[in-house]
């Protein structure tokens, strides 16, 4: 017979299991949601704001992870919703596609491997003229939406600007 500890502790590593598993999927860069992960829910304000469904810019990278696993393991009840999010921009080329995808990356909730959400911006913006540098420090606020390529399902945000915070 178990006692409540070793409860416990089958429960820790059952969920250690389950956050490698996420780990090692998302890393494993197998196209252009191979970045892709995950909710906090909080309003901006001010008059001209748009309201903001989930900020996750006042969370830590930890707790920015689990909320993006949390969006995208329900993504649908999440979608058209405004998420607001900051951290390190990247770009990946896809040859399958001939394309670049754009990510707001953090670490993901071991800080073995950068993690990201994609991100669309709406206009006619060239790459890589019109985007931030590599690795710069942005915020967006965007809305979940979700496209099909390749025969896949992505999630991404659609953003109308990108605001540099720093190099």
């Amino acid at each position: 017979m178990r006692n409540k500890t070793s409860n416990g502790m089958y429960i820790v590593i059952i969920l250690s299991v389950c956050l490698m598993i996420i780990c090692f999927t998302s890393c494993s860069g197998a196209g252009p949601g191979a970045f892709l992960p995950g909710s906090a829910a909080q309003a901006n304000s001010g008059p001209d704001a748009k309201t903001i469904d989930i900020d996750l810019t006042a969370l830590s990278s930890t707790m920015v992870y689990a909320e993006l696993v949390n969006i995208m393991s329900d993504p649908e009840s999440n979608m058209g919703k405004t998420i607001k999010i900051s951290g390190p921009y990247a770009s990946s080329y896809y040859d399958q596609t001939n394309q670049n995808y754009h990510y707001v990356t953090f670490m993901d909730a071991t800080s073995c491997c950068a993690q990201g959400l994609e991100f669309i911006w709406s206009g006619d913006h060239a790459y890589p003229d019109d985007y931030p540098a590599l690795n710069a420090h942005i915020e967006i606020v965007g809305v979940l939406d979700h496209y099909e390529e390749l025969g896949s399902g992505y999630y991404y945000l659609a953003v109308d600007d990108i605001t540099v915070l720093g190099g």
